[in-house]
């Protein structure tokens, strides 16, 4: 009898913590390696926000907390939606977990039984199938294309559902292309979704605050109150406020799907850490003067790194709404051989040659459920991000 579960076969490990573990071992050999494969933010979590942290462990605020969050931090994001979102919820509509992941894993534990299905669009972030899975769930991929700038179209939602679709999975800006979703294109995806009312939205909007030019935020409760009471809103710390280590992440949604859902956190890992919680209510409460500043960097960066990649030969990288991802195409680059002897079949041969031949890790596409493309974070700093992309010139001009 084997000792692992069926269910733990059906999965695989995150690609980009992969790739990420593999530039660093090389880096630890001496390499001269860049690595733009990791989401996250490279600026230092704010001064004010660090003190929070600081003072609640002065304070002594290191014991147990509610299994699902502080009542104080329940109030400042359940402020937080009403300000940004004009979302109205209750404390009791409020849930709070050790960061996005477990948030979103939580309401998909709770409510998905045996065969239920989940409709996620292609290009995903690495984690929403595996998690599906691991709850026991189906995932039902819809792909997307460049045409389309890597969104959903109602037609494509409207095909995908059955009557076993308990979840659509929605997440705008997007990891990994940074496609953003306007209140239009938006409201064209909840007119479907009004036509099948036993279908849920579960919405990631870790990236809200990272929306560049004229596209404007906006998220599905918001665009179609009708879907209030079926629409589970997440969002967390980690990115606009770079508190990814802190581990906070919450949701607002129905009452009986967030008792649930602390009903799942209850008997894992219980409540997230006290002092995290303290920072997050400083974050939510405090000064937003850095957002927006802090935005209009990663908006230069991306025009810089669309604009470089976009000179190397073999690739087409569209302009992103938001985030701090491009999700160039390699179509042009397939079926040729790198100047290491590398045959490009696949996006991920591409990828695995980059790093090997020139020292830049990105993520490949088929990792993210399109190909052939790769995933690039230009959360890195401007010196990096120049000599990152002269390096994927380089190795693109060189393939024969």
């Amino acid at each position: 009898m084997s000792l692992l579960s069926a269910t733990l076969s059906t999965i695989k490990p995150s690609p980009t913590i992969s790739i990420t573990t593999r530039a660093g071992e090389l880096k630890a050999e001496g390499r001269d390696i860049i690595s733009l494969s990791a989401g996250e933010p490279d600026f230092d979590t704010p001064d004010h926000i660090k003190a929070a942290g600081i003072a609640a462990i002065e304070a002594g605020h290191t014991r147990y907390t509610p299994p699902d969050g502080i009542p104080e931090l329940k109030d400042a994001i359940a402020a937080k939606f009403a300000r940004d979102n004009g979302l109205n919820y209750t404390r009791a509509q409020i849930s709070v977990g050790t960061g996005g992941k477990q948030v979103l894993f939580n309401a998909l534990k709770a409510t998905l039984n045996p065969g239920d299905e989940v409709v996620i669009p292609a290009p995903y972030w690495v984690s929403y199938p595996d998690m599906v899975l691991l709850c026991g769930g189906v995932p039902v991929v819809v792909e997307t294309g460049i045409e389309t700038g890597y969104r959903l179209t109602p037609e494509a939602l409207e095909a995908a559902i059955t009557p076993r679709t308990k979840w659509l999975i929605f997440n705008s800006p997007s990891n990994p292309t940074g496609a953003g979703y306007d209140w239009q294109s938006l409201k064209a995806l909840t007119d479907v979704l009004l036509r099948h009312p036993h279908v849920w939205v579960l919405s990631d909007d870790m990236y809200e605050h990272l929306a560049f030019g004229d596209f404007k935020f906006c998220t599905p409760a918001e665009v179609e109150p009708q879907l209030y009471d079926r629409t589970l809103t997440t969002n967390g710390v980690s990115k606009a406020y770079a508190m990814t280590g802190w581990r906070i992440g919450y949701a607002g949604g129905p009452e009986e799907l967030i008792r649930a859902m602390r009903k799942v956190q209850s008997q894992t890992t219980s409540n997230p850490c006290s002092v995290s919680q303290w920072a997050a209510l400083e974050a939510l409460n405090g000064t937003q003067d850095f957002l927006a500043p802090n935005a209009r960097m990663f908006e230069a960066r991306r025009d810089a790194v669309v604009s470089a990649l976009n000179a190397c030969p073999g690739i087409d990288c569209p302009v992103p709404e938001g985030a701090f991802y491009v999700y160039p195409s390699i179509a042009g680059c397939i079926g040729k051989t790198s100047k290491g002897g590398t045959r490009i079949d696949t996006d991920e041969a591409f990828v695995t040659a980059l790093l090997e031949e020139t020292g830049v890790a990105v993520v490949h596409g088929a990792a993210f459920g399109t190909s052939p493309a790769f995933r690039v974070s230009y959360a890195a700093s401007d010196a990096a991000l120049k000599e990152a992309c002269a390096r994927i010139k380089a190795f693109c001009e060189g393939l024969t």
